[in-house]
């Protein structure tokens, strides 16, 4: 994800932090000691339930499987010009930024590029994906793959221009073209692959298909046809900063979009101010300097041509990847925020339910359930994700937790919103109002064989008051929190606890800070992957966790500055998928990965790319 360093959130909610002070200090759960914190849960004897289809796991002579049983990446291997892997893994490098998917398949240029030949290839950033099967074996399938976002120094190569703005220097694009190649980067492709003797490749098939900025998309729910979108007539287009995603038991692919408001500016400068609803969401008169509103009027906040359109950006977008003539639909039921992903579930009553989290310092964790039973809403011609309720989590200190009801119906929403369409637009605003429990940078999501939901909190460097019963404040590494729902899933109360604190695991062989990617496996491992400074000399990494035992295995490091995001599987689960986004942050001189060269040449440009990981004795992934 990029990192938006600006706080929005500017409510008196009582922060996570004071209430993880008093549980942690009810708990005695200190700073030193990872084993109690990665354990407390399940010691109360919630997750006891026996985990079924252990692959490769090892006995421990205990009468349990172990699940984890690869030879961990070293410290010492683990922080090098190119990536390292377990030396019981190999991995093949697929999908690199400028792939070509679609006629007239141009080849990637190191250096200056067009729209044109961008729009027909493989975006930058990769970030989270899924594989959709094709066959029975495995090894023929369609990967969709977010692109979160490209440097302009990165994208525009060597037609790059660097100007001073104040203090400043930033790039800038010269012109539409630029603009438009920055925007044919971003999005969603949509990728047939297949294995041929064990070698993956692209097939130029009719499922190929690139999802951008500019691509016409649909809106769907208690938002269509708002009028806080702006004029009806105005057509609607694209997806953008597509962070982490999900999948549907339907077999549709769901991309989050996360800082959708740095890609807007104004072209007023320092005279724009702008209003309450839109400085919740951060937006500023030159975002994350994209550039875009100087020659894209959709783009700038003080034209016409933008009336609501910052509001058309920041939801769940569901793409259905066998059907390559679909539009793509913006599901608004499930709120209107910084979307890292969404994990789901199938709860009481064949109903969906989704996991969300909204990623920015102090903001909120989310789920949406469906009003019924899935299947037959979709028999009924309804989407499950337009008709449902969102909710936000507040968190007690006694280790229960609320999910408060994010409607119309609400007095308290009532009070301050017209309709439910104006409670999802302002999403975060509505939670701000209930007192929903601001977090450390809430990102992926996972629900575990045994039910429990897990998230990510990456970092909060703005944290104060630390002490000895509280070592999340600062939470520079960040922690990975559980719970379980009520109700089979559906219901409005949980039991919360910690995880994994990261900072207990510096200076061990099971080192890693800043967790973002995670995915919960059939057999109950969480895997883990980092985007941040990582300590002990290492790259950023993926890791796999055993919850019964503790453990913490090191599969791969990447390579300077990039980050691991991304994670999927065949259904055989002997083949693994995942990312190294800007890698060597676009910089010759630290990687030329995917080449991998001993030394950086200086200008072979690093490509965000797909890991293929196999076990070489052909076992599940992860034993």
């Amino acid at each position: 994800m990029t990192v938006d360093d600006f706080v929005s959130n500017r409510s008196d909610n009582r922060p996570f932090e004071d209430v993880l002070r008093a549980r942690l200090s009810r708990r005695t759960v200190m700073a030193g000691s990872l084993a109690a914190a990665a354990t407390t849960f399940f010691a109360q004897g919630t997750a006891g339930a026996a985990v079924a289809s252990r692959g490769n796991g090892r006995g421990n002579g205990q009468g349990q499987t172990d699940l984890i049983g690869f030879e961990p990446v070293t410290l010492a291997n683990g922080g090098g010009v190119n990536p390292s892997i377990s030396p019981d893994y190999e991995y093949q490098v697929l999908i690199p930024w400028g792939t070509p998917i679609l006629a007239p398949y141009p080849e990637h240029v190191n250096g200056s590029k067009s729209a044109a030949d961008q729009e027909v290839q493989v975006g930058i950033g990769h970030d989270g994906m899924w594989f959709f099967p094709l066959s029975r074996k495995g090894d023929h399938g369609v990967i969709c793959i977010n692109h979160e976002f490209g440097r302009n120094s990165h994208v525009f190569g060597d037609e790059s221009v660097t100007v001073t703005i104040g203090e400043d220097e930033v790039v800038l694009p010269i012109s539409l073209e630029q603009v438009r190649l920055s925007q044919a980067a971003h999005g969603v492709s949509v990728v047939e692959v297949a294995s041929t003797g064990g070698t993956w490749d692209v097939v130029r098939g009719g499922y190929n298909r690139r999802i951008t900025p500019n691509t016409p998309v649909e809106f769907s729910g208690p938002v269509a046809g708002h009028p806080a979108l702006g004029d009806p007539s105005r057509p609607s287009f694209g997806t953008l900063n597509n962070c982490s995603s999900g999948y549907t038991p339907w077999g549709t692919y769901v991309t989050c979009e996360e800082n959708f408001n740095g890609y807007f500016g104004s072209s007023l400068g320092d005279d724009f101010v702008p209003n309450a609803a839109q400085d919740r969401y951060g937006f500023t008169s030159t975002g994350f300097g994209y550039g875009w509103e100087l020659f894209d009027s959709r783009w700038d906040l003080s034209s016409a041509d933008a009336d609501g359109e910052y509001n058309r950006f920041g939801w769940c977008v569901e793409i259905d990847p066998m059907n390559p003539g679909a539009t793509p639909v913006k599901r608004t039921a499930m709120g209107r925020f910084k979307h890292e992903g969404v994990a789901f579930a199938v709860g009481r009553g064949g109903r969906i339910v989704a996991y969300m989290g909204d990623d920015q310092r102090f903001d909120y964790i989310y789920k949406f359930v469906s009003d019924s039973n899935y299947k037959s809403m979709r028999a009924r011609g309804m989407s499950p994700l337009d008709h449902g309720k969102l909710y936000t989590a507040r968190f007690n200190e006694d280790g229960s937790g609320d999910w408060l009801e994010l409607t119309i119906d609400n007095p308290a929403l009532a009070a301050e919103f017209a309709d439910q369409g104006e409670v999802l637009v302002n999403a975060r605003v509505a939670a701000d109002i209930l007192g929903a429990t601001p977090m450390d940078r809430p990102e992926w999501t996972t629900v575990a064989p045994d039910g429990q939901v897990y998230c990510t909190l990456t970092n909060n460097s703005r944290r104060t008051e630390a002490d000895a019963a509280n070592p999340l404040a600062p939470n520079a590494d960040g922690h990975i929190i559980r719970w379980t729902d009520t109700d089979q899933f559906t219901g409005t109360s949980f039991e919360w606890d910690i995880y994994i604190i990261a900072e207990t695991t510096h200076g061990t062989e099971e080192s890693f800070a800043d967790a973002d990617g995670l995915w919960a496996d059939p057999d109950g491992r969480i895997w883990i992957q980092t985007d941040g400074g990582q300590k002990d000399g290492l790259n950023n990494q993926m890791l796999v966790s055993d919850p019964q035992t503790g453990q913490i295995s090191r599969l791969l490091t990447g390579v300077p500055g990039d980050e691991i995001t991304g994670l999927t599987v065949t259904a055989d689960r002997r083949t693994l998928f995942a990312n190294t986004q800007h890698p060597g942050n676009g910089d010759p001189t630290l990687t030329n990965f995917p080449v991998e060269n001993e030394v950086p040449d200086g200008t072979t440009y690093p490509r965000d790319c797909t890991f293929v990981i196999t076990r070489k004795d052909g076992g599940i992934v992860g034993s």
